[in-house]
């Protein structure tokens, strides 16, 4: 078990790729009100969870395409471990052992016509870009028709589309893990190593047409320890550590590094005195 909490702040670079898609605007890349990017927390889970996978830890949400117990649904997948006459508290216990994301987000468990919910120690926030970011909308055409045409020739409308993406964009992600979920859960240091290290290779095996490789990165990673279980300082001061330097939006070339990301040095200072350690690294 941990028996200290843990803060940690990350960062994500995007060069011409869509971190997140909207369903609800053609799946452009999600944005504030205020034309920030956002990638919601549902979308780092999926992608933290696809890590413990690939990392060779059992999971309970597995995405469609990543199946391999040949279950199709999170109803099927929980109905061959657990029967109707299990109580709670053991399909609780046994879940949390089983699964690797259950013990760490938490779950709902609606089957068997039982109501059952974990409470997960591992909290992140949603992704948001420190910018205001620029969408470019790009026209594009199959080389084959999808549906077979009428006529020889035809040009049907499913070989028009459109493909959107970030110019350049660096997204701030804030976490935390919970020492008395942890307790309730098993989570362990083990699973703390393993959160640590899916953070660093989140786009790992994460390619696809929408993020080429290379185009999305973990940056830095600053994961923030405290001595005792509730935390030696609040989460809302930790997440106003992070500072960096002030660019022109209107530049066309914009590198990381000339933002130069780090930890407020007075603030953090201040804080160790009263018991955080910081560990530095930097992202795969």
């Amino acid at each position: 078990m941990i028996n200290h909490k843990v803060d940690f702040i990350f960062t994500i670079e995007v060069r011409g790729a869509n971190p997140n898609g909207d369903p609800l605007t053609g799946n452009m890349p999600r944005l504030d009100g205020r034309g920030f990017g956002e990638i919601s927390d549902v979308c780092l889970k999926r992608k933290i969870r696809n890590r413990f996978q690939d990392m060779g830890h059992d999971i309970f949400v597995k995405a469609a395409e990543r199946s391999d117990d040949g279950f199709t649904s999170l109803e099927k997948r929980f109905g061959a471990s657990f029967d109707t006459k299990m109580p709670n508290d053991e399909v609780e216990k046994q879940a949390n052992e089983k699964w690797l994301d259950t013990r760490s987000f938490g779950q709902v468990f609606t089957y068997q016509k039982r109501s059952l919910g974990i409470r997960g120690p591992v909290s992140i926030s949603i992704g948001k870009s420190i910018e205001p970011i620029n969408i470019t909308t790009m026209q594009i055409t199959k080389s084959v028709n999808g549906m077979e045409t009428k006529e020889p020739g035809d040009h049907s409308s499913d070989r028009m589309g459109t493909k959107h993406f970030v110019d350049y964009g660096i997204y701030v992600v804030n976490g935390s893990v919970n020492c008395y979920l942890a307790e309730k859960t098993g989570f362990s240091e083990e699973d703390l190593e393993v959160l640590k290290e899916s953070l660093r290779t989140l786009f790992v095996n994460d390619v696809s047409s929408a993020r080429p490789d290379g185009s999305m990165e973990v940056k830095d990673i600053f994961w923030i320890k405290h001595k005792s279980k509730v935390g030696d300082v609040s989460s809302g001061k930790l997440k106003d550590l992070l500072t960096y330097d002030n660019l022109d939006t209107e530049r066309l070339q914009r590198r990381y590094d000339d933002y130069h990301f780090r930890l407020d040095p007075e603030k953090l200072k201040a804080y160790e005195k009263e018991g955080i350690q910081v560990e530095h690294f930097l992202g795969m």
